[in-house]
């Protein structure tokens, strides 16, 4: 049987039947095999009943596999037929194993097993992506404290697996409820990384050949949907944000919490501003929306449900607030192509949502002036500014010279003439 894992691990396209029962084996190989750190042989363990010890012996004989096989193509082809789901029984095996060796490659800072992570998440549906981004959150977030620092150091080992990283838990922690509130260690992280360089966030779309047409059910490129809908609701959800911080309490105050949420929404808006170049380089410009307007449409959904359940007289600095940043967002995704709809679209989009100052100018667009008869067509009454439109005028001409005035008499000094002087009283 071995010889046949081997060869269905070996090829290109390994037999689906053959695959899932090698992941389902449960009868008798000694553990002791896989002290030869032959990678096929995993096969066979990954749904035994192994105590602590042989678990963490496996772990340990993967990770250093990973490390120290030099072909990266033969690293994610074996990294893939390990832990892709096939939809059987055998795939809880998997994302169990595969969350715990990812934890340890984030302890032990072995950067192959994170780029094979990275890869993998790209490249598996969604609902498996949160299983890993959940595991790793309870190993680092809440299983030790102060394990944080461990995941914080990974930013310069493998950016690659931060982005991808980031993208999953904004697909994880929706806000809609107390459980899916990112928690404060996670969100000062995350919020470190991308302040510290934005580009962080597009590094999956920068290194990635990409079509017009996206697949349906995957993380998205970048993780920039995730993160508005993070800034955008936060302010909303004052009830669950603060309930995640009282748990939290030794580690910050509400005070923190929103100004992370602040400098997170600054970096998005950064992110955001960099994109029309690079979509003009990879000549997606209009054509690749990477903030998708069909994400945009549950996110305003939220925000109007949100604002008509809270009292607009208790929380009008809170919906205000909210309603800026959802502007500022839309503003700039669609002036640098991020975001692919009409002024129209976005009327209708936000029809609904509380009156905002700053929205209302967002969705209206450019004042086009009505053309008016004394003036010609295109001018824009500027006040602090010349006139652009305004036609040329000839310079005057030079005024002629005035003739010299007669000289006035000069005063004769008499310095006998005396005046009366009377003081003040």
């Amino acid at each position: 049987m071995m010889c046949n894992a081997c060869s269905c691990l070996l090829s290109a396209t390994p037999p689906a039947q053959e695959h899932d029962d090698y992941f389902s084996l449960q009868a008798g190989t000694s553990f002791c095999f896989l002290e030869t750190p032959d990678p096929i042989a995993f096969l066979c363990f990954l749904s035994q009943r192994l105590n602590s010890l042989q678990e963490l012996q496996l772990l340990e004989i993967m990770c250093s596999y990973f490390q120290e096989q030099t072909k990266d193509s033969v690293r994610q082809i074996i990294f893939s037929s390990l832990f892709s789901p096939q939809g059987n029984k055998a795939d809880d095996s998997r994302m169990a194993l595969l969350g715990k060796l990812v934890s340890m490659a984030v302890a032990v800072c072995r950067v192959p097993v994170l780029e094979c992570a990275a890869s993998w998440l790209q490249r598996t549906p969604v609902i498996y992506c949160v299983r890993l981004a959940r595991a790793l959150v309870d190993d680092y977030c809440s299983l030790v404290p102060g394990s944080i620092q461990t995941l914080k150091q990974i930013f310069s080992a493998s950016p690659r697996f931060c982005c991808q990283f980031i993208t999953s838990v904004t697909a994880l922690y929706d806000l809609s409820s107390d459980d899916l509130i990112p928690p404060l260690d996670l969100l000062e992280t995350i919020v470190t990384w991308i302040f510290e360089d934005p580009r962080l966030i597009l590094i999956t779309f920068l290194n990635t050949p990409i079509a017009a047409n996206l697949p349906i059910g995957f993380l998205e490129l970048t993780p920039l949907t995730g993160l508005i809908r993070w800034c955008v609701k936060t302010t909303l959800s004052n009830g669950h944000t603060d309930t995640q911080i009282a748990k939290d309490s030794s580690l910050g105050s509400v005070r923190d919490c929103h100004s992370l949420y602040s400098k997170l929404h600054l970096s998005v808006l950064q992110v955001l501003m960099m994109l029309q170049v690079h979509l003009t380089e990879k000549n997606l410009y209009g054509r690749l929306g990477l903030v998708l307007f069909d994400h945009m449409v549950p996110l305003v959904e939220e925000i109007n449900r949100l604002s008509d359940e809270l009292n607009p007289l208790n929380a009008s600095k809170e919906i205000e607030l909210s309603l800026d940043r959802l502007a500022q967002a839309l503003q700039v995704a669609m002036a640098t192509g991020a975001l692919l709809c009409t002024r129209d679209d976005l009327r209708t989009l936000c029809s609904r949502l509380p009156h905002n100052n700053l929205l209302q100018l967002v969705i209206s667009g450019p004042v086009q002036q009505s053309t008016h008869a004394a003036l010609p067509p295109g001018f824009y009454p500027h006040i602090h500014t010349p006139p652009l439109g305004y036609p040329t005028h000839a310079a005057h001409p030079a005024m002629p010279a005035h003739p010299a005035l007669p000289a006035h008499p000069v005063q004769t000094f008499i310095p006998g003439m005396t005046f009366p002087y009377r003081p003040i009283r």
